[in-house]
């Protein structure tokens, strides 16, 4: 079953770990369809950049963002930015 890229067009999405072959996978798959992704990591911010920048150049809404999602306090802080992103468009 596959979802239809229209239904995903205009939405914003956090993508945690996107920086992983599956979440960075996932990450590009939803930019292609049209939706403004937060691409949180843990670590390794250059990865996570670079992942930022090949969705910039395929026109795509994208920012970066760190916050270990396991420690309550940084998911908190997570949240407080990302609706900053949320409400761009």
């Amino acid at each position: 079953m596959s979802v239809s890229p229209y239904l995903l067009k205009g939405q914003k999405v956090l993508v945690t770990d996107a920086n992983s072959r599956i979440g960075e996978a996932v990450a590009r798959y939803l930019a292609q369809a049209g939706t403004a992704v937060v691409v949180n990591y843990q670590s390794k911010p250059v990865a996570a950049q670079k992942i930022v920048d090949d969705i910039k150049v395929n026109q795509g809404e994208v920012i970066a963002l760190q916050a270990d999602v396991s420690q309550e306090d940084q998911v908190q802080a997570l949240f407080k930015l990302y609706p900053s992103f949320a409400e761009r468009g």
